[in-house]
């Protein structure tokens, strides 16, 4: 949200400056770009680089700022596109050792072992599962190699052009549990999800709906499903349990008297994805 609103912006004649913390631009496509099959993220990313570059933004890596750095005489308008902040479940044991967060997993590479529950099946929790159980081929990118794995005989030797689909062995043995009783996976898009599904019950992930989580421990992960408790006993627990929005700077600027513009998922936490919160920032920064 906030590369597009400053693009937009500078492209119409504003001089912008873009703060980020970060020591690069991207915010949750670093993220994303990191799951087999999300690598076009790359080129969105790439071309942002380059605009940012061609229209003269004044960015700014690595800086954080406070309500005092953006004072009325320095600045015309204020967007605040901070951001979301993982939400952490109240689950007895949650600051057990075999925890981690998605972002542990996909930004910093923490360690995760051969058996995993994760505990959201929203689109991060799809997203942390192809990860975790990804054979490392990169089938996204190889024509062949997808075409070997979901049995497509690209020679048309056999008939129907079918072949018997040559899958690698999983690395992990993977749970994803959500609280919902619906269809697990049943809020990812309309057109893909099916795919994403089927992906994953290829790889052996087991999919569970309804889930109580009781407690976590050395066992594993205790749960209770259809009234029945049980423990799925895993080396590592990955929480993908929703994200809120990031506002300290936006209710900062609103005490003091500043007013500001609110973008992304520093917005609407909820449902984030690339294209609503490019859309956006690109509405906003034509508004101003």
């Amino acid at each position: 949200a906030g590369l597009a609103c400053a693009v937009s912006a500078a492209e119409r004649g504003h001089a912008v400056t873009l703060f980020d913390a970060a020591s690069e631009v991207g915010g949750q496509l670093n993220i994303a770009r990191k799951v087999p099959g999300k690598e076009e993220f790359d080129e969105t990313l790439r071309y942002y680089r380059a605009q940012l570059e061609l229209h003269g933004v004044d960015v700014r890596l690595n800086t954080p700022v406070t309500a005092a750095d953006l004072a009325p005489d320095a600045y015309d308008d204020v967007v605040v596109a901070t951001g979301v902040t993982p939400r952490t479940p109240e689950i007895e044991g949650i600051d057990h050792p075999s925890v981690v967060g998605y972002l542990d997993v996909l930004r910093d590479g923490a360690p995760v072992g051969e058996r995993v529950a994760i505990v959201g099946a929203g689109g991060i929790g799809f997203d942390v599962a192809e990860y975790l159980t990804d054979s490392g081929d990169k089938a996204s990118q190889d024509p062949a190699t997808y075409f070997r794995q979901w049995g497509v005989d690209m020679d048309y030797q056999g008939r129907g052009g079918l072949a018997q689909p040559d899958r690698p062995a999983p690395p992990r043995a993977v749970h994803l549990l959500q609280r919902k009783t619906s269809k697990v996976g049943a809020g990812l898009g309309k057109t893909t999800g099916w795919i994403h599904r089927t992906e994953l019950r290829h790889r052996g992930v087991t999919m569970v709906a309804g889930a109580t989580y009781d407690r976590i421990d050395d066992a594993g992960l205790h749960v209770t499903v259809d009234g029945s408790s049980t423990v799925i006993p895993v080396d590592t627990v990955v929480l993908c349990t929703g994200q809120d929005p990031r506002r300290g700077l936006y209710d900062d600027l609103l005490a003091a008297g500043r007013e500001a513009h609110l973008i992304g998922g520093a917005d609407v936490a909820a449902e984030l994805d690339a294209k609503r919160a490019i859309r956006q920032g690109t509405e906003l920064a034509a508004a101003l």
